[in-house]
């Protein structure tokens, strides 16, 4: 949620870096942008909407500066308006702040302020800051000095970027919320994520928790809260600024469904050797019991990989990222498994510094390298996805999935089946995507009063994901169901509008059952669309098969999804919804 972006060194091109960087943030989600520039006078600029109203705004204006800073953002305080999107500006209008956070003091703070003077022009928390940033500098502090008083102030979470007219710097400090810095030759540039400067260096710096920057057009330099300059690793992001544009696709997210096959490829690459029948993975541990945390899409992977643990007879659990305070606390030897593709959301951070606090050995599953969980916990195991722009993920799930089988067979060892089997799934997602029906079965339920999803075993949480990726883009109301589940209350919903796609795949038992489900719904009137691999007679009682390849049964859950994301995406389209950046949606929550 909201995006930062800064831009120092750049001279005439500062005012279109920054309206880049933006753009290159609008994943993350949003509902207002602004800009401010600075040399001898501030100049800010900022609209409600999106990002073209922004650049509306801007034709025409002569806005310059050496220095700047922009923001995107996602609305806490205060509705979308002109006056609270970011930045906001001091009394004098000589000091602008962008902010990502949330924070927790600003009623108190915003009191005070008024007290002694100061007028708010928004209903934000963020407009404290500069407002604590003037009074410091009238009290004859130097600007960063300034920066560092008001900051002290702040309880919360927080990434905040500021100019100050006749400082050719941008200070920015972070707190439970991502800040990268970008080093080129001839410049640097401060983002809440590297795609904002991809297309110029591939350097970057990430602070951590409790770091300020200072970046000038000559030197960047990093201190912790005291002052004292820290040492900071320069690290090259390695994938190309190509991988962040649409490629000739409509939408981001159909581009990402479509990478599937080679994100799967980067996840398993030097990892399973089919000769030996190994899995060797940068990660040493050895678990007696797992607890996974995660949310939203993330958490059904970790579902996922509940069910594998099972398989393999390791106990496991999963947990709601926010819910995992009041959960029962690891025992020994149990590996507390945080799963983020983002490596920032707030809920999963908190709930691994809870079981950090409990003793807990501590893993990371993520996508980004450099990510605030890949440098708190133990260990870190990459899924290796590439960037995903979409606010909806896709390819991150897959991989997610496929890390926790390796994970699991990294313990149980594998098979050179097992092996096999991993091999052959990215062709097999392929195979889907060229062959999938999906866009024919959303026009079909077009209009439908409802979407239910209901499988067992690994397509319970398949079919959670299912439901979630279609309510989320098409905005229809979809819901999740353990097949078995039906039966027990949800069977009062179904009824001749409302279809129902249920994942059977394999001969087993599950299966068997899978089916006895479907033909409850049928007998009720419901369309049936079954996601088969056509090893049972499930094709019997369906009005439309979404086929799958025939595939080890833990590979049949991914390729499941990925018919689902295929009907869920070709709805939306049918709909127009804003597919990428879907309504009240955040790519990252930084926010608890």
């Amino acid at each position: 949620m909201c995006g930062i972006v800064g831009c120092v060194g750049r001279r005439d091109e500062t005012l279109s870096t920054l309206v880049h960087g933006l753009s290159k943030l609008e994943y993350r989600g949003y509902d207002s942008a602004g800009v401010a520039l600075v040399d001898d006078d501030l100049d800010v600029v900022k609209r409600a909407g999106e990002l073209d109203d922004l650049r509306a705004a801007l034709d025409g204006r002569s806005v310059a500066g050496r220095v700047g800073i922009g923001h995107t953002r996602w609305s806490t305080h205060g509705p979308p308006t002109d006056a609270n999107a970011h930045p906001h500006r001091d009394c004098s209008e000589r000091v602008a702040v962008v902010h990502n956070g949330i924070i927790e003091n600003y009623e108190e703070l915003r009191a005070e302020l008024t007290e002694a003077g100061h007028e708010f022009r928004s209903d934000t928390d963020s407009e404290v800051v500069p407002h604590l940033v003037e009074d410091y500098l009238a009290a004859g502090e130097e600007t960063e000095a300034a920066f560092r008083r008001a900051v002290s102030r702040l309880e919360g979470s927080y990434a905040i970027a500021a100019v100050v007219a006749g400082d050719d710097r941008v200070f920015a400090a972070r707190e439970d919320s991502p800040l990268v810095l970008g080093l080129d030759d001839d410049a640097y540039y401060l983002a809440s994520d590297v795609p904002a400067f991809r297309e110029f260096t591939d350097r970057v710096v990430y602070l951590e928790d409790g770091e300020f920057a200072v970046v000038s057009a000559d030197e960047w330099r990093v201190t912790d809260a005291d002052g004292q300059v820290r040492d900071k690793a320069v690290d090259t992001v390695e994938w190309s600024p190509e991988e962040t544009g649409k490629s000739g696709y409509d939408h981001f997210m159909l581009k990402e469904i479509h990478e599937q096959p080679r994100s799967l490829r980067q996840c398993l690459r030097e990892r399973v050797s089919e000769l030996g029948g190994t899995v060797d993975l940068d990660v040493d541990v050895a678990p007696d019991g797992v607890q996974f945390v995660a949310c939203g899409t993330s958490y059904h992977a970790a579902f996922c990989g509940v069910s594998l643990f099972h398989e393999a007879g390791i106990p496991a659990q999963a947990f709601l990222a926010s819910e995992y305070a009041t959960s029962p606390p690891p025992v020994d030897g149990d590996l507390v498994v945080g799963v983020t593709q983002s490596g920032e959301t707030a809920d999963t951070l908190n709930a691994l510094r809870e079981a950090e606090r409990r003793g807990a050995e501590t893993l990371a599953v993520t996508n980004v390298v450099g990510s605030t969980v890949s440098r708190e916990c133990d260990q870190t195991l990459y899924i290796r996805a590439g960037p995903e722009i979409g606010v909806a993920a896709t390819k991150t799930f897959s991989s997610q999935v496929l890390a926790l089988a390796l994970l699991v067979l990294s313990q149980t060892g594998a098979s050179r089946q097992d092996v096999a089997a991993l091999r052959d799934l990215p062709g097999n997602v392929q195979q889907v995507l060229d062959e999938s029906n999906a866009e024919e079965i959303a026009q079909a339920y077009h209009g439908s009063d409802a979407y239910f999803f209901i499988g067992r075993g690994l397509h319970y949480p398949v079919s959670l994901e299912g439901a979630l990726k279609f309510k989320e883009i098409s905005y229809e109301h979809a819901e999740g169901f353990a097949a078995g589940e039906l039966k027990h209350g949800p069977l009062a919903l179904v009824t001749e509008n409302t279809p129902v796609f249920a994942a059977v795949t394999g001969d087993g038992e599950l299966a068997r059952k899978t089916i006895g489900n479907v033909k409850e719904v049928e007998a009720r009137g419901a369309p049936v669309v079954v996601v088969t691999d056509g090893r049972n007679d499930a094709a019997r009682y369906a009005d439309h098969v979404l086929e799958v390849p025939t595939s080890d049964e833990r590979t049949a859950a991914i390729l499941a999804n990925v018919q689902l994301q295929l009907v869920a995406y070709h709805a939306a389209d049918l709909l127009d919804r804003s597919i990428d950046k879907p309504r009240n949606l955040a790519k990252s929550v930084t926010v608890e």
